[in-house]
């Protein structure tokens, strides 16, 4: 009866944590310059990868700070990191695009992004009234909690 249970619960995996940001990147994502051949398929960077990139690689964060800063065990953020490194190694050497694009993050304030302008910000005050741009004045905006539930 034990080798059933063990059996049955072998194919359950604890879902993943999620990862914290502090801020959303200021962009979508990068593109190759002077490559005029055929479109190939993006390399699609996920939040938490790009951010263990900017905690280690621009911020100077060991990887047991970077993984407390993220939330996650230092195995965990390896591994993250890791996938990064391979992810954005393979679009440079094969001249691909570079997306970035949701993941299993949460931010610690409410992030938007213009549709117009593409300036982020956050809403530190919890304005219950339709949302604007700060940069443009714009009223198209998307959250990125929508966002990030659309493509996981």
């Amino acid at each position: 009866m034990f080798t059933i249970f063990a059996e049955i619960n072998c194919y359950m995996s604890r879902p993943k944590r999620l990862r914290k940001m502090l801020n959303p990147p200021p962009f979508k994502g990068y593109r190759p310059f002077g490559y005029y051949g055929k479109s190939k398929e993006p390399i699609t960077l996920n939040f938490e990868e790009f951010e263990a990139m900017r905690l280690c690689d621009y911020e100077l964060h060991t990887q047991a700070e970077a993984a407390i800063f993220m939330d996650v065990s230092r195995p965990t953020f390896t591994r993250i990191y890791e996938s990064y490194r391979r992810k954005v190694a393979k679009a440079f050497a094969e001249a691909k695009v570079i997306e970035i694009e949701g993941g299993q993050v949460y931010f610690d304030e409410d992030w938007f992004r213009c549709k117009k302008c593409n300036s982020n910000f956050n809403n530190p005050f919890n304005q219950t009234k339709k949302l604007s741009c700060p940069m443009c004045g714009s009223k198209t905006i998307e959250n990125y909690k929508e966002l990030i539930t659309q493509n996981d």
